[in-house]
């Protein structure tokens, strides 16, 4: 995948200008270092999957590109501006966690304030915006219970409506926090291949953290993966290896590939791949 393969637009960043750009940043909190010297030129359609252990600095990295958390050292700039909170160009996954039952939005309202976030519901909603809306619900498997209440909704119906709402505005660049926990295999793919459009077709930059690199493995162009402080940079190939990150971690790591999927075995990261993300520290 390539910006080459995208389609130009007005809206979003040319081939030329970086979709992100890091120089020398850092993050600090007291004496702990998350990490350090980042230096991070990203392109319009390119996508980066961040990794790393519990508490390393990925949801801490994807909050200092909202502009909800200042570096500690270094610049970064977005869109070839100086970060900022609240840009309609940026486009957000939180990671999971369940609406109050109480919600007064329906699914559909939920989706719509990608678009017209000042306003609830839809009354007052042009015939372009609801069928945007329609199409979105439709594109992720939320068209059966667009009208319910999204409280009563469960977890992954829920996440497949943040991912449906996050790429309303086409974003040009899309952050993406554990998209695909609470989903089944087939939902997985459904919301993996929006993303994987919405990087192709468009031309967005997309920064996906995640635990389990195999499911959006075939859209990787690059790997950041934090671990102690420290982090390293590269295509797939160059990042996931044995060598690489046993010195990372500074012990023993084991990577295999078998049939297209990366397996890594460590006696201090097992159950790495399996752990619930809720429980993580949030950085």
């Amino acid at each position: 995948m390539t910006s080459a393969e995208a389609q130009s637009s007005p809206e979003l960043p040319s081939p030329q200008e970086p979709a992100l750009q890091l120089h020398e940043a850092g993050v600090r909190f007291g004496d702990r270092t998350l990490w350090e010297q980042v230096n991070l030129s990203l392109a319009a359609g390119e996508f980066l999957a961040v990794l790393g252990p519990n508490g390393s600095g990925k949801s801490t990295f994807l909050k200092t590109l909202l502009g909800m958390q200042r570096l500690s050292a270094g610049t970064a700039q977005v869109l070839g501006a100086p970060v900022r909170r609240g840009s309609s160009r940026v486009g957000y996954i939180p990671q999971h966690h369940t609406l109050d039952p109480q919600t007064p939005l329906r699914a559909r309202d939920l989706v719509a304030l990608g678009l017209e976030g000042h306003r609830y519901g839809l009354p007052w909603a042009s015939r372009a915006t609801r069928t945007r809306v329609q199409n979105l619900l439709d594109d992720v498997g939320a068209g059966s219970y667009a009208d319910r209440p999204v409280g009563l909704l469960s977890g992954g119906e829920q996440q497949r409506l943040r991912a449906a709402q996050a790429l309303a505005d086409d974003p040009a660049l899309l952050l993406c926090d554990e998209p695909l926990h609470s989903l089944d295999l087939h939902h997985q793919q459904a919301i993996t291949e929006l993303i994987r459009r919405q990087a192709v077709e468009r031309a967005a930059a997309v920064v996906f953290v995640t635990h389990e690199i195999n499911p959006v493995i075939e859209h990787v162009d690059r790997v950041l993966y934090f671990a102690r402080g420290q982090h390293r940079l590269g295509t797939v190939a160059e990042v996931m290896r044995s060598c690489v990150l046993s010195e990372l971690y500074q012990a023993p790591v084991e990577v295999i590939e078998h049939r297209g999927r990366i397996v890594v075995f460590a006696e201090h990261l097992e159950g790495y791949h399996d752990h619930d993300p809720a429980t993580e520290d949030q950085l």
